[in-house]
Parts: C-alpha cells; structure tokens; sequence
C-alpha cells in the first residue's frame, strides 16, 4: 500500500517531457544556478560519458569537457527543477554506455565518430499537449496522496479513541 503511494509521489516528480539523451551525445545542459536572491543559467557543454535509470524518476547522465586543459566531469539529475533543459548538440557512434576511456584520452584519440540525426527532431520535446497531461497527472497524484494521508489520520484517531475507551474502563475497574 505504501510502495503505491511512493511510486506515485515518485511518478509525480517526473518531468513529462525529456530529450532522450544516450552516451556518446554532445549535450548543452542549461541549469539554474542560485546566489543569494539572484538567479541565472549557467550552460555546460560536453560529451555524455555516462547514463544512469533512463526510465527511473532518479535518471542522471555524467558530462566531462576540458576546460583550461583539465578535464571536468559533471553529473545532472535529468528531472531535477534546477536542470532547465538538455539539448543534443552532436551524436556519436559508441557501443557501449560507461565511455570511461576517455579519462585517458586527449586530443585527435579524444574524438569520437558521429552520427547524422535530427538534431530539431530530437531536440523539440515543447509539446503543450504533453505538459497539460502532465500538470493533470501531478495534481491527481498529490490528490491522491492527500486523500490516502487524511484517511491513515481518520484511521489513527479511530484507535485513539478506542484506546482512551479501553483506558476507561480499566481505570473504573
């Protein structure tokens, strides 16, 4: 009963409409980035060298680029509120979904062999549609869980009240 509740609450947390991003992709990742009372997007761009629970509401992909000659791994929570979006830049040919050999690598060894794709196909997820549904899918789940919270406190002071009873009548005899 419980693992239904959890796996709603997780569904909910879900952004509907996500890039299907793989290893190997050159991705632009925009994030919120939050100082003070202000706030902004800072994009980092770089090769995916790893996925993580693709279906999962905790999927997370891991960038590295070379920055100033040293190289910088990143990893997102794919539904996370602070990633803004996530958009395919290049697509590469791998066989495999850890590409760790590329700690190792640098320069011309670096490079990977890419692929042609719809780079506007892939990267179009803005679908109203998909975002009324998902909106709709959220407040029924939170619904739901409120209903199945305010039915465990009825529940409670039920067996409070029947506990108080039984106090009762041990205290008269």
């Amino acid at each position: 009963m419980s693992f239904e509740l959890i796996k709603k609450v997780n569904e909910a947390q879900k952004k509907s409409n996500v890039v299907d991003v793989r290893s190997g992709d050159t991705v632009r990742v925009h994030q919120k980035i939050r100082e003070g009372a202000k706030e902004r997007i800072q994009i980092f761009e770089g090769v995916v060298i790893r996925t993580d629970r693709k279906l999962s509401h905790t999927s997370r992909i891991t960038v590295r680029k070379i920055a100033s000659g040293v190289g910088v791994e990143k990893g997102f929570m794919i539904h996370s509120p602070l990633v803004e979006k996530i958009e395919i830049v290049r697509r590469a040919k791998v066989r495999r979904n850890y590409l760790s050999f590329l700690r190792e690598r640098s320069g011309k060894s670096a490079r990977l062999k890419n692929l042609n794709f719809d780079r506007d196909g892939v990267n179009d997820i803005d679908n109203e549609a998909a975002e009324i549904e998902a909106a709709r899918l959220k407040e029924l789940a939170v619904a739901e869980a409120e209903a199945k919270l305010a039915e465990k406190a009825a529940a409670e002071a039920e067996l409070a009240a029947k506990q108080a009873e039984v106090e009762a009548r041990h205290a008269e005899a």
